[in-house]
């Protein structure tokens, strides 16, 4: 059975879940990823309003479609990061606050903790997310950044998500970190390296995302046989490289998404680089079955066009494994008149 395409509703936040629900199923979705924001999905409200998951369930059952996680990457990137004045933006008031740095941070994971709870009312087992990084702005090591600089950051980071993480073990649920720049994790030696300081607790996962890694020069396919049993929830987005007009590196110039002197952008998927053909070949080897939701991002295009090109793209490309070998056939053929391989 081909897995579900779902759509992360995080860039769609403006449009009512009530309009946004059929919208998704005529662009050809199975389901959506809810994101913590606009009137997707509301943690408090989860918690605390009787009837609001059930309303939440059915909308999106008379339109057909299902959930499989939700997103809560805005607060999570409060947790543990330096706080200013960007955050007031993505923020809810209530985790916001006075802006006090430490307060922000942690009633950052009071919410993401309640995620999980809110996650269980609802019936779903992955919330994907942010993490945020008190060492992020260090990733140049000049001034000279030693590793014990970087491990203080990776155990401020296994600090603050312990009780987090606690919370979404008493939830069964997982937290799926989407291996992110300005995140804990942002390749392969990260990622390993935020397992570590979480002592490899078995609630926390990842949310694939091949577009992170294209650009950085990241071997995306070998991330996801590296990690075989942590893949919690996978995002299809794509992204080009290497197109710019040499005017602005990797690090991206301070430009905006779009800006033609970029050296990467992200694209509709099928549209960028990334090849997703291995994608779906590591994805079948390590036995993931769950969700393929569609992250739409491309400033270039429409995007119910895009949305729409993505769903019906990922829905071409994924296939069913293998029910055994190939050449089981030829001894179960009772004879020898077919080639051999």
């Amino acid at each position: 059975m081909a897995r579900p395409v779902t759509l992360f509703t995080g860039q769609w936040v403006d449009l009512p879940l009530a309009e946004l629900a059929p919208l998704a199923r005529r662009m050809g979705y199975d389901g959506l990823e809810l994101a913590c924001g606009g009137d997707h999905f509301n943690v408090q409200r989860a918690l605390k309003e009787p009837g609001y998951v059930q309303q939440q369930r059915a909308l999106l059952q008379a339109h057909g479609l299902q959930c499989w996680a939700i997103g809560n990457h805005l607060v999570g990137q409060a947790v543990c990061d330096l706080i200013d004045a960007r955050h007031q933006k993505i923020l809810p008031a209530h985790v916001w606050g006075d802006g006090e740095p430490e307060g922000v941070r942690q009633r950052a994971a009071l919410e993401l903790a309640d995620t999980a709870r809110a996650a269980k009312a609802f019936g779903v087992k992955t919330v994907t997310g942010f993490t945020g990084s008190s060492i992020w702005h260090a990733l140049y090591a000049f001034p000279p950044t030693t590793q014990a600089f970087w491990d203080a950051g990776y155990e401020d980071f296994g600090r603050r998500f312990a009780p987090i993480l606690q919370a979404f073990d008493e939830c069964d649920v997982n937290f799926a970190l989407e291996v992110h720049p300005t995140e804990i994790a942002f390749d392969i030696a990260t990622a390993q390296r935020a397992l570590q300081a979480v002592h490899q607790h078995r609630r926390f996962g990842f949310n694939f995302d091949p577009s992170h890694f294209g650009y950085q020069g990241v071997d995306y396919v070998k991330f996801l046989r590296t990690f075989p049993d942590r893949i919690h929830n996978v995002h299809m987005k794509d992204v080009w490289w290497g197109k710019g007009d040499g005017t602005v590196g990797t690090f991206g110039g301070h430009t905006s998404f779009g800006d033609a002197r970029r050296t990467w952008d992200f694209r509709s998927v099928g549209r960028g680089m990334i090849d997703f053909e291995s994608i779906f070949v590591a994805l079948n080897d390590i036995g993931y079955r769950g969700p393929l939701s569609i992250e739409w991002e491309d400033s270039r295009m429409d995007r119910v066009h895009g949305a729409t090109e993505s769903a019906a793209f990922t829905r071409r490309l994924d296939f069913p494994p293998a029910g055994g070998a190939f050449d089981d056939a030829f001894g179960r053929s009772g004879g020898t008149s077919g080639a051999a391989p």
